[in-house]
């Protein structure tokens, strides 16, 4: 089954998802319309099998530096993020963006 994403376009969605991250994982996916790089990470992305909020960078700029500034990792457009009890537990960019990876995330922070 294909993941169907949870768009997130504004700080009061994020401040719900670091909420809810205090009972379970949260995948945070920023995606680049433009990107070919972030298109194959979207088609990783589509195989995870927890829920994945979904960052449109072109239209949530403002969202994506804010959450850099949160979490300290440095904006990259493809980019996951697992939140954990309301911080960022682990991260990748590009590449090495894989439902593998982050499915093996999610279950080390259950």
């Amino acid at each position: 089954m294909k993941n169907e994403f949870k768009p997130v376009a504004d700080t009061k969605a994020l401040d719900n998802l670091l909420a809810l991250s205090h009972e379970e994982p949260v995948v945070l996916f920023k995606h680049s319309l433009t990107c070919p790089i972030s298109a194959a990470a979207y088609r990783q992305m589509l195989e995870v099998a927890s829920p994945v909020a979904l960052v449109v960078v072109q239209s949530a700029r403002e969202l994506s530096r804010e959450i850099a500034t949160r979490t300290g990792i440095r904006h990259e457009s493809p980019q996951a993020i697992i939140f954990r009890h309301g911080r960022a537990v682990w991260n990748a960019s590009h590449y090495a963006i894989t439902a593998e990876a982050v499915e093996r995330s999610v279950r080390e922070h259950t």
